[in-house]
């Protein structure tokens, strides 16, 4: 039987989110923007997950979080990569976006932000 993938870690204070926000690197994409930071303050791969009340009502709101939790639960899990911190910022369309197109763009977004 396949070992289950742990997700990783997770940014939960708003103070955290908001030094990424001011100084991570941003990169927009079909479904979600990515704000990404390698300052080397966390231990461990951290990232985080918001969705504003633009992108519709609670249960779309957490159905596009889910999304992305998955789509970063099946690319980064059991990677190292320490020092790195990640805000994933669901958008209208990420519900509605097929999942194979979203977990394309986020790679291709990681790519760009750890390069």
């Amino acid at each position: 039987m396949a070992k289950a993938q742990t997700p990783p870690a997770r940014l939960t204070r708003r103070a955290e989110f908001l030094r990424l926000a001011a100084r991570g690197k941003k990169i927009v994409k079909q479904g979600f923007v990515l704000q990404a930071a390698n300052d080397g303050q966390a231990e461990v791969l951290r990232v985080g997950y918001t969705a504003t009340k633009k992108v519709g009502n609670a249960v779309t709101r957490n159905r596009a979080k889910r999304r992305l939790r998955e789509a970063v639960r099946l690319l980064l899990a059991g990677q190292s990569l320490p020092g790195v911190e990640l805000v994933l910022i669901a958008r209208r369309e990420t519900g509605e976006v097929e999942f194979s197109r979203l977990r394309q763009n986020l790679a291709k977004a990681l790519n760009e932000a750890l390069a």
